[in-house]
């Protein structure tokens, strides 16, 4: 029978030791991830879908779920001793783990739902972590302590809450991913060594932001959309689009891709549309030691400097011909 999850970290483990509490403080995240989807797929049956009538930090209008499924990961993580502070999408600053429990050494950033505009249409959804060290030294942790590039992470993965839960990560050595038992309440081990093919005939953009791209992606979206055609590509291309970080990502692992939120002019002063610590540099850890490539456009993503909790960063990531050929348009203007 396929190794559970568990038996699959505590084997991580032992390979590498630096790291002793790596099984622990993942089984918070995986009881978390279970809890979450539970509620996703009950959605109407409990009351769980529709508005929350409230705003998060970026001023975007949260969803029930948004709310509840922040509430679900900070209860699972708080009291368990492993982490020193978490950081979430949903969340102005950091928050501290309580006095009355101990703490650990690490940091956690997350968004508890990505995805969550799909909640209402029963659309897959999913959750997105990155777990840091906490600093030296540190013994109460702020939010320039989770500047760190994404270089640094230890660890990196996300929950796809689709037609099955999968749990899907990284600690540095290869992708995996474990689908969600629901008769025993166990991850195993189903998509081993998960690799992004280096060639695809599929792109995932979304489209109706055209007018506001730089030329060199327009030139690459019109190569693609040209395929065979005189001015096109070698080949025919399909275009996806889910509107779920998580599920393009995990389509691009399983069968190849690129997925790109690049910059554009749409809202002035944004540098891009999705946040680098809590979806950028988590999917980038991931889809690299899948094999793959993650780019800003301009330069790799896990090499930049975080400047504050909420930063946003244009995105290109995927199967590596690709995003090279996009990056090399980037470098020719």
């Amino acid at each position: 029978m396929a190794k559970n999850l568990v038996q699959f970290l505590i084997e991580e483990q032992r390979r590498n030791p630096t790291d002793d509490d790596l099984t622990g403080l993942l089984d918070d995240i995986v009881i978390a991830c279970k809890k979450i989807a539970y509620n996703v797929n009950k959605g109407g049956l409990i009351g769980v879908l529709g508005s929350a009538g409230s705003e998060n930090v970026q001023g975007e209008t949260q969803k029930k779920l948004d709310v509840i499924t922040n509430d679900i990961f900070i209860e699972a993580c708080e009291w368990s001793g492993h982490y020193a502070a978490l950081a979430s999408e949903e969340m102005d600053d950091v928050h501290p783990i309580p006095a009355q429990y101990p703490k650990g050494k690490y940091l956690v950033s997350f968004d508890p739902l990505d995805g969550s505009s799909n909640i209402d249409v029963n659309i897959s959804v999913g959750t997105i972590f990155s777990i840091l060290r906490c600093p030296k030294g540190v013994t109460t942790p702020t939010a320039e302590d989770f500047l760190q590039p994404g270089t640094r992470q230890i660890c990196a993965g996300y929950a796809l809450y689709g037609p099955a839960t999968m749990m899907v990560l990284t600690t540095g050595n290869g992708v995996n991913g474990f689908t969600l038992d629901n008769g025993v309440g166990e991850f195993f081990l189903t998509h081993p060594n998960m690799t992004v093919p280096v060639d695809t005939q599929e792109f995932a953009i979304n489209a109706s932001n055209q007018r506001f791209w730089e030329a060199p992606v327009q030139r690459y979206i019109d190569e693609c959309v040209k395929g065979k055609s005189p001015g096109g590509r070698e080949k025919n291309f399909n275009m996806r689009w889910v509107a779920s970080m998580v599920a393009e990502v995990h389509r691009i692992l399983v069968r190849g891709g690129i997925f790109m939120y690049p910059f554009d002019t749409k809202e002035a002063g944004k540098a891009g549309k999705l946040r680098l610590l809590y979806e950028a540099n988590p999917m980038s850890f991931i889809i690299e030691q899948a094999g793959g490539l993650a780019s800003t456009g301009r330069g790799r993503i896990m090499e930049l400097k975080p400047t504050g909790l909420h930063q946003r960063v244009p995105v290109i990531l995927g199967s590596k011909n690709e995003v090279e050929r996009v990056v090399s348009y980037h470098k020719g203007t």
